[in-house]
């Protein structure tokens, strides 16, 4: 899973991202028009992964990660070579989801340039961005089908894309985004290939100040929101636990700003665990809720998903409690699942596969 960390210059996006990720990023302006984005891993801590390390005693132990991506602010624009310049777009489409940084702490400096901190305005802003760049993309690919069209170049298959882009269009007209759409698999497999940017999940951050922290808000934010105190967060991060501890007590705050954003990012952008066990390896693997066992053989191989035969699948739960796979099978727990299963959070696989 890699989350695209977005929002105006100044908001204290690389603030949150040193926070989350242990780094020193520069927290300036981009003043030398860099387009790259900072990369950071974040460890997902389960203690899910650590027990059945202790069970298997594993050579490697892996927990799932989460890749953070903190782009370019928002106000340098295109000519600079911005986030919504060419390049810059092309690089935050390759995010599974979206973090919208809001500024919502005080600084005289930045208010002479900016304005007073707004964070309903800053998000209304980032929305109308990023629907007009899903706009002008469907609007170019409806203008070529029906170019095709008049040439004589008309299929069942090109028909539908048609139906479903002046979808894409009108809705995006109206002020809503690509996720709002009702939409069938062959729909859902269709639009994944232009990556639109309203179609992915956003969780939106309260970047405050220690002063005002817990006394914000976003009305009509329209996404779940999640505050930080970013400058605060980031500071910590560089404490030893001891020191954290005590100083998250006087502010308040009951945990760190990745583990609030990891629990957060899975509970509302629809991640879930599985696992893989053995002497060699225990892992946990990453995936959507909802997906199916054939889509979780691809998490782990490519090759396990195009022979996949069946998966061989029993709980984590069952196992720790029961404490061995032999006791699994012997209580009836142990169960063989074909490509349509749907995952379920604790889910430990094996894949039959053949080529």
């Amino acid at each position: 899973m890699n989350i695209g960390i977005i929002g105006p210059a100044k908001s204290g996006k690389t603030t949150i991202f040193n926070a989350l990720t242990g780094q020193a990023a520069e927290t300036a302006d981009y003043d030398t028009g860099k387009v790259e984005p900072n990369r950071g891993v974040v460890t997902v801590l389960d203690d899910r992964v650590d027990r059945l390390s202790e069970m298997y005693k594993p050579k490697k132990t892996v927990h799932a990660v989460i890749e953070f991506l903190d782009f370019v602010g928002v106000t340098q624009g295109a000519a600079k070579g911005g986030l919504f310049s060419g390049e810059g777009m092309a690089l935050i489409k390759t995010a599974d989801a979206l973090v919208a940084v809001l500024r919502n702490f005080p600084s005289e400096a930045l208010d002479a340039q900016f304005g007073p901190p707004d964070p309903a305005r800053d998000l209304e802003t980032l929305d109308t961005e990023l629907a007009l760049d899903d706009l002008i993309v469907a609007e170019k690919r409806l203008e070529r089908i029906r170019a095709d069209h008049l040439r004589g170049k008309k299929t069942a298959a090109s028909q539908g894309e048609e139906k479903l882009m002046a979808a894409v269009v009108e809705a995006l007209g109206e002020g809503r985004p690509v996720r709002s759409l009702e939409l069938g698999a062959d729909e859902k497999k269709i639009l994944q290939g232009f990556r639109f940017l309203t179609a992915k999940p956003v969780l939106a951050i309260l970047n405050s100040g220690e002063g005002n922290y817990g006394r914000g808000g976003i009305p009509g934010a329209g996404y779940p929101v999640i505050e930080f105190a970013g400058k605060f967060e980031m500071e910590l991060a560089g404490l030893d636990e001891a020191d954290r501890a005590g100083f998250m007590a006087d502010l308040g705050i009951a945990e760190s700003a990745r583990a609030r954003l990891t629990r957060f990012a899975y509970e509302m952008l629809g991640y879930i665990s599985f696992f893989t066990v053995g002497e060699d390896e225990v892992r946990a693997w990453t995936l959507r809720k909802g997906r199916s066992a054939v889509d979780a053989a691809g998490v782990i191989h490519s090759d396990l998903a195009r022979g996949f035969i069946r998966a061989e699948c029993f709980t984590v739960q069952d196992l720790l409690t029961l404490g061995s796979e032999k006791a699994v099978k012997d209580k009836g727990l142990f169960r063989l699942e074909g490509k349509e299963y749907s995952v379920q959070d604790g889910d430990i696989l094996h894949i039959r596969f053949s080529l």
